[in-house]
Parts: C-alpha cells; sequence; structure tokens
C-alpha cells in the first residue's frame, strides 16, 4: 500500500528557476517565478514555448516548469512528455530529473523515480529535495534502511528542511521507535508552524500508539 508521502512531498516541491537575463518579458517573468500557480506556470510558459521566445538552457526550464505545474494538475502524462524534452535539452539539469521523478512517483514506477532522483544528486549533492524524495520513493517499496538514510542525507544538507523530518519521522514511526519519531515531528512543527495541524495530529497519534504498545 502507498504512504501518504506524496502530500509531503508536493507540499514541499521545488522548481528550479533558468538562468536569468534582462530580456524575457512577461511571459518569462511568470514561468520561471516561484510565487506563480501551477496554472500560471502552465499558461505562461506555454507561451513561451509556443512563440519559441527562448531557447538551449532557457527553454528547457520552461519545459521543466510547465512539466511541473501540470504535475501539480496532476496531467502525468503531459508533466512527463514536458519533462523529457527538458532533460533532452539540457542534460546537465539536475531539477528537471527531480521532476521527472516525482512524475514517475504519482504514477508509482518507483524504479523509474529513483533511477532520476539519482542523477539529480550526481548532478547537485546538495540538492536536499531530490535526497527526500529518493527516500520517499525507497519507502514505498519497502525499504525502510535506504529511506531513512535518504531522509537523513537531506537534513544535513538541509537543516531546516521542515519536510524531511516529517518524512523520517515517519520511517522512525515503521521501526517503532517512537522518542525519535515525535522528536523530528516536533521539529517540523518548529520550522513549519503553517503546518502545524497536520504535524500535531501526527505527533499525537504516535504519542499514543506508543502510550499502547
Amino acid at each position: 500500500m502507498r504512504v501518504p508521502f506524496s502530500l509531503v512531498a508536493l507540499l514541499a516541491a521545488l522548481i528550479s528557476t533558468a538562468p536569468a537575463a534582462a530580456e524575457g518579458g512577461p511571459a518569462w517573468d511568470a514561468c520561471v517565478a516561484l510565487t506563480s500557480t501551477p496554472d500560471q506556470w502552465v499558461k505562461a510558459c506555454s507561451t513561451v514555448i509556443d512563440t519559441k521566445s527562448e531557447s538551449g538552457k532557457r527553454l528547457a526550464g520552461a519545459y521543466c516548469n510547465r512539466g511541473h505545474g501540470l504535475t501539480e494538475q496532476r496531467e502525468l502524462d503531459a508533466a512527463l512528455s514536458d519533462l523529457d524534452e527538458a532533460v533532452r535539452l539540457d542534460p546537465g539539469y539536475a531539477c528537471a530529473y527531480n521532476n521527472r521523478g516525482r512524475v514517475y512517483s504519482f504514477k508509482r514506477d518507483y524504479d523509474r523515480a529513483i533511477a532520476d532522483y539519482d542523477q539529480a544528486i550526481k548532478l547537485d549533492p546538495s540538492a536536499a529535495l531530490a535526497y527526500s524524495n529518493r527516500g520517499e520513493s525507497r519507502f514505498n517499496k519497502g525499504d525502510l534502511d535506504a529511506a531513512f538514510a535518504d531522509f537523513d542525507a537531506a537534513i544535513k544538507r538541509d537543516p531546516n528542511y521542515a519536510m524531511a523530518y516529517g518524512n523520517r519521522a515517519l520511517v522512525y514511526y515503521r521501526k517503532r521507535d517512537m522518542a525519535h519519531a515525535i522528536a523530528d515531528y516536533t521539529m517540523r512543527i518548529r520550522l513549519a508552524p503553517d503546518l502545524l495541524v497536520v504535524a500535531e495530529e501526527a505527533r499525537g497519534a504516535i504519542a499514543q500508539c506508543g502510550m499502547s504498545s
């Protein structure tokens, strides 16, 4: 059974902006803006792609970000097509592999997801998100030790990465280590108060389980 990691990954999802430049215009700006909504990414990046206003790495960025928006809309086949194109245009673009890995993960093709996360990490060893995402796929395959190692690596690379603490807490829970699970959920709450309700519920459930076990 698939665990509810996809929600965690979704809340922590990142896109990578293509190299900045003076030109580009409003469509380009919205296509690469971290504050854009999925609908805005899809619309703006489509304009960039359809008008052929960018090329090279920037065009790869437009495909990657539109693919990210499509993933959030659960248009997975269209997202996969865009991310394939982003990788073709720029084989050294780590975020494109990470985003494509998320699509494969949503499709429950965990082996392909892990292969893409491997490549993202190879290209950018500091990418905490790729480690956390790879840990999700490994968890869903039932490899708790490998998942734990990935979540631990994500935290070492970004000690303020709240989602990684939540992910690692679930591994501790599955290993029946309630004290460490609660500690990680507490850290997640401290780092991301906006996720307080979800994390508090999880921490409370673990505490109850610990008292009854």
